[in-house]
């Protein structure tokens, strides 16, 4: 069992459960990320450590999370600890948490996910049921089981890293945007039933981001209009934790994340067209 520093080496003090500043102290706090090894998950994670925070990051790529520890050490911030596995298994997400035991636990960061590309009806079970099991149904019960450990902190929040896919769907992307939104009704039910324990739910709500989202999907291939200039996942991080402080409700990292939300919603029946319309200048994937 790998445990972490303890809280007193950091020497933060914990405020009355009761009475919260606007603004979240993050120094001394306890957080677990999953998706760490690389993208928004990684930059998020140092963000965290360079902010005070130790940091239990876990991805399935050990050699990827020791590299980002030895980054870490070299801040002048909190330390990274990390745990190799696969964020599905129930038996992992358990020794996770164990690890958080000892000094509890402050804020769950869930950023790990993946994507396919291809027609929903060419696609096959074990395609949906993986996008599922990685981008909703483990962030979920990870959330679930981090719960009672929640609730003991003072000043607790949890993290949902999903997509601006949540609000509307693309073509091609079935399976995904299913998770997502999923992701997003989960964020806005955990905000109002974990109100009266005072956690804290931030959806962060992603539009294009620098990351290797595309050279990891499960089937198809990176569609060409989906190329131009993403924002970085230092910037995206930035962004993240900065919300994470202010205790938002969502954070839509720049302009064009905002951009494709306001537009879903002010005119639906026309991006829907739109999006049929690029469509057919997709070539199909198989």
């Amino acid at each position: 069992m790998i445990d972490l520093p303890a809280k007193a080496a950091v020497g933060r003090h914990r405020m009355p459960r009761r009475i919260r500043r606007w603004r979240r102290d993050l120094v001394g706090s306890t957080a677990l990320v999953t998706g760490a090894s690389s993208g928004v998950g990684r930059a998020v994670s140092l963000e965290l450590a360079r902010r005070g925070v130790r940091v239990l990051a876990t991805a399935r790529r050990g050699d990827r999370l020791a590299a980002l520890a030895d980054q870490a050490a070299g801040l002048a911030g909190g330390p990274i600890l990390t745990l190799a596995g696969d964020i599905t298994d129930p038996v992992f997400r358990g020794q996770l948490l164990a690890m958080t035991e000892r000094d509890g636990l402050d804020v769950v960061v869930a950023a790990a996910g993946s994507g396919a590309i291809g027609a929903f009806g060419n696609a096959t079970a074990d395609t949906l049921t993986r996008i599922m099991d990685i981008d909703f149904i483990a962030p979920a019960e990870l959330i679930r089981e981090a719960i009672p450990a929640l609730r003991q902190s003072r000043d607790s929040a949890i993290v949902l890293v999903g997509s601006i896919l949540g609000y509307h769907p693309l073509p091609l992307h079935s399976e995904y945007c299913a998770a997502k939104s999923a992701l997003k009704s989960l964020a806005g039910s955990l905000r109002m039933e974990l109100a009266d324990d005072h956690i804290d739910v931030l959806l962060a709500s992603l539009g294009p981001t620098a990351s290797e989202f595309w050279d990891n999907l499960l089937t198809g291939s990176r569609p060409t209009w989906s190329r131009g200039r993403p924002m970085s996942a230092e910037r995206t991080a930035r962004i993240i934790v900065r919300g994470l402080v202010l205790r938002r409700r969502e954070v839509r990292p720049g302009w064009r994340a905002k951009c494709f939300v306001l537009a879903a919603r002010l005119f639906p029946r026309l991006f829907e067209r739109v999006m049929i319309c690029r469509r057919h200048r997709i070539p199909p994937t198989s």
